[in-house]
């Protein structure tokens, strides 16, 4: 390809300059009343809304207010460009064909769910809604080329389903790699309705599962895991998220029996056995050479395989040890709250969650379900829905709070399902569109 211009100076001459908003030496993005502007001072420029202090309309404020340095409209700033989308008016950045963000976001998600006769696909028309009302549309632009030509992008994840080639199924997605970008949009079918709900940490641990199988060697040992999970791990674990939720730990705590079977049929082996000629010898040799967490991880596999006559029923267990640490003393209790409260070197996640535990005694299980609309604001009164009624938060926890939700990360991302931590799920509705939340 000819290059447009003859030598580097030229280069730096014709496409270079100092910007007018940030002084550096940058790609012009073109030429405001106040002068050169970069492509990062432009960005961030034309995304600034509010109400124009010049003329008191809700618009775009690019523009500088010479004197104050007062951000308002093109109009009021004596623009001879404008950045209104050639579709649907929307004042802000523009991108090819100078349309919006949210336009681009539309033709690209139209065309990404097409299936095969120029139209998206109806059973993945919620989809489409879900993602074109995002707050961010720009962050889901982004979404959509982060690794586009590579395997498993969440691009080519979409065009397959536009096509048919992956079943709006549980199974099907939970078969497919990369299984956290899998994951993502399964999530986000369940929150759109496409895909019936299931408790993410259960599709988690059915996820998790076969890649856990496969890399066993042994096929006989394979097999008995596989009994195991299906008939034993999975039925507890479906019955938990129908009577409330799964929890990070339970799930964590379900492949943790499962890996630890695993190493109990490894082991047997190793000593030229088997789980069916598995002694109390073996049992007790086990015992003595694991962690007590290791142990209380082994149980329901040495249960389950007595109650099926897997192994021996006359096997014994070696009883749990239980040990309980001495619950903190009120001095305890109330340092360590002043300490939440005061230390800004502790995250502030663990800071919030602290002080729900110190106050209000709740588990960490609960904490996590949390959003933000369990926060109420009443005048200048803040209320925590931990049941009903709501409690009363106390001023210098209401503040935490409330610096926690604004000041929330990760919100740049795809929406996804209302996670932990103060969240809130994304909605549907004309611009301006409603809050999303990030993938947890």
């Amino acid at each position: 390809m000819t290059r447009p211009y003859a030598t580097d100076e030229q280069y730096e001459r014709w496409y270079m300059a100092e910007c007018c908003r940030c002084g550096r030496r940058r790609h012009k993005a073109g030429t405001w009343p106040d002068g050169y502007v970069c492509r990062t001072c432009s960005d961030r420029a034309v995304r600034t809304r509010g109400t124009c202090p010049g003329c008191g309309q809700d618009r775009a404020l690019p523009g500088l207010r010479p004197g104050d340095g007062a951000a308002i409209c093109t109009t009021c700033a004596g623009f001879s460009q404008t950045f209104d989308c050639s579709r649907c008016g929307f004042e802000g950045k523009l991108l090819g064909g100078r349309l919006c963000e949210r336009c681009t976001l539309t033709d690209r998600l139209t065309a990404l769910l097409d299936d095969g006769d120029s139209r998206i696909r109806p059973t993945l028309v919620p989809l489409f809604d879900l993602l074109v009302a995002m707050d961010k549309p720009r962050s889901g632009l982004a979404w959509l080329e982060m690794r586009r030509d590579q395997p498993g992008s969440a691009s080519q994840l979409l065009r397959r389903l536009g096509l048919g080639e992956i079943p709006l199924t549980h199974d099907a997605f939970h078969e497919l790699q990369p299984w956290r970008a899998a994951a993502h949009l399964e999530e986000l079918l369940m929150t759109c309705g496409a895909l019936p709900s299931v408790d993410k940490y259960l599709c988690s641990f059915q996820r998790w599962l076969p890649g856990h199988l496969t890399g066993i060697a042994d096929p006989e040992h394979a097999k008995t895991i596989r009994l195991f999970a299906t008939w034993h791990i999975l039925p507890r674990l479906r019955t938990r998220a129908e009577r409330s939720h799964i929890t990070p730990s339970i799930r964590r705590f379900a492949a943790e029996q499962v890996k630890h079977a695993t190493a109990l049929l490894q082991w047997l082996g190793e000593r030229n056995s088997t789980l069916a000629s598995c002694g109390q010898i073996d049992v007790d040799a086990w015992f003595a050479e694991n962690t007590e967490h290791a142990r209380t991880c082994l149980r329901a596999f040495l249960n389950w395989a007595m109650q099926s006559r897997r192994c021996r029923r006359s096997l014994s267990i070696p009883k749990m040890k239980v040990s309980r640490r001495a619950a903190l003393s009120e001095d305890e209790r109330l340092d360590t709250l002043g300490r939440l409260l005061t230390d800004t070197e502790i995250p502030m996640r663990l800071r919030v969650a602290g002080v729900i535990v110190l106050l209000y005694a709740q588990p960490a299980s609960r904490i996590v379900r949390l959003g933000v609309d369990d926060v109420i604001r009443d005048g200048d009164t803040v209320l925590l829905r931990l049941g009903e009624p709501a409690s009363p938060v106390p001023d210098p926890v209401a503040a935490l709070l409330l610096e926690h939700i604004a000041n929330r990360d990760n919100m740049n991302t795809a929406p996804t399902p209302r996670p932990a931590g103060f969240s809130r799920a994304a909605g549907r509705g004309s611009r301006p569109a409603p809050t999303t939340c990030p993938r947890s």
